[in-house]
């Protein structure tokens, strides 16, 4: 049977009910060379337990335990940490760190410093690596290979590929101006990095390390989706209170109202839905969820949430949704047949981005 080393061991029971995978990666356990009979019987598909993780950007990134979503442990960060990730293989945890802002400043208004990418063991909360990359970095994304990962450099206009073998920095890419969010085609080979401070969106050939094209999409577009065919852009239009729909094969696009101050979203498994958090702003906090129907092109529920819903994860079994809300300082999961949240986690001071094994 295959040989895995698990973080702990929990019933298989439990797996098939609550296990919350990061962007559909799952782990299955290596066969043995020459399995008794006994083995060959009791061989099956396993996963890693499940995790999560928030970028909070008090300076703190806090893990949490997937299925009793009890805080297992806080990593504290001397700078702003912003975005988090999880490998494809479930073993390391990544993190976008700034420097930490100016009294007066905005959201992306550091000093003119570089900013860094942390690298941390899942299993020993211990420190791999940490990779110089950008000015105010803030998006960070795994190829689904797990060959490479790239970090966006909001205030450098530009994108970090970084090689996971020794994580070294391969290049560092031009994009459009303030790039933020983004997520890596299912292929391995494009990322689509929205740019905040421009209508845009930057397509990287991420082999090539060149970016192709721009998509003009909208006002302040904040972070992407795409569908696992490659097909449908998603784009969450933070100035416009709504999304861009784009059909990649025909550039057609359609726009969709949300609520206020769309930040995160994130694509279901089934690339049937993209879920949108409406973070609103301080003054006015958004606290929703709008369930859009990719094909439909309309929102079909409204979830209530937390204040400042901004960060945002699914299970792969489509049964869950996890949502930072910044302004209260909590995490809300939702149950996604009932359109309702189930439980609310008390996290770090400002929860951003999040991800789920």
């Amino acid at each position: 049977m295959k040989k895995l080393k698990y973080l702990k061991f929990i019933t298989l029971s439990t797996l098939l009910t609550l296990s919350l995978t990061a962007c559909g990666s799952t782990v299955k356990e290596t066969k043995e060379q020459t399995p008794n009979n006994d083995q060959k019987q009791s061989q099956v598909e396993k996963k890693l337990s499940p995790v999560v993780y928030t970028a909070n950007e008090g300076g703190t990134v806090s893990k949490i335990d997937g299925t009793t979503y009890e805080v297992l442990s806080t990593i504290k960060n001397e700078g702003s940490p912003h975005n988090v990730q999880i490998s494809p293989d479930g073993k390391v945890v990544a993190f976008t760190s700034a420097v930490k802002m100016e009294e007066g400043k905005t959201e992306h208004g550091s000093m003119n410093m570089k900013g860094s990418a942390l690298f941390y063991d899942v299993e020993t909360d211990k420190l791999i690596k940490k990779v110089e990359v950008g000015v105010h970095p803030a998006h960070i994304v795994f190829t689904e290979d797990g060959k490479y990962v790239l970090v966006t450099n909001n205030d450098d206009n530009n994108v970090s590929i970084i090689d996971t073998k020794d994580y070294k920095l391969v290049k560092n890419v031009s994009t459009g101006k303030g790039p933020h969010g983004f997520r890596i085609s299912s292929d391995s080979k494009y990322a689509y990095i929205a740019n905040m401070a421009e209508d845009t969106v930057s397509v990287i050939d991420i082999a090539n390390a060149k970016e192709l094209k721009k998509i003009k999409v909208g006002k302040k577009p904040v972070t992407t989706g795409i569908t696992r065919d490659g097909s449908i852009l998603a784009v969450t239009l933070n100035g416009e209170n709504a999304v861009a729909i784009v059909n990649l094969d025909t550039d057609k696009m359609d726009k969709v109202a949300v609520g206020a101050g769309p930040a995160q979203l994130y694509i279901d498994p089934n690339d049937k839905i993209a879920f949108v958090a409406n973070q609103g702003t301080k003054e006015k906090p958004g606290n929703t969820v709008s369930k859009v129907d990719l094909e439909q092109k309309k929102v079909i529920a409204t979830i209530e949430v937390g204040k400042g819903a901004h960060g945002i994860a699914t299970s792969a079994d489509n049964k869950y949704i996890l949502v930072t809300n910044m302004y209260e300082d909590t995490v809300s999961v939702i149950d996604i047949n009932k359109d309702d949240v189930t439980k609310t986690i008390k996290v770090g001071a400002e929860p951003n981005g999040i991800s789920v094994r």
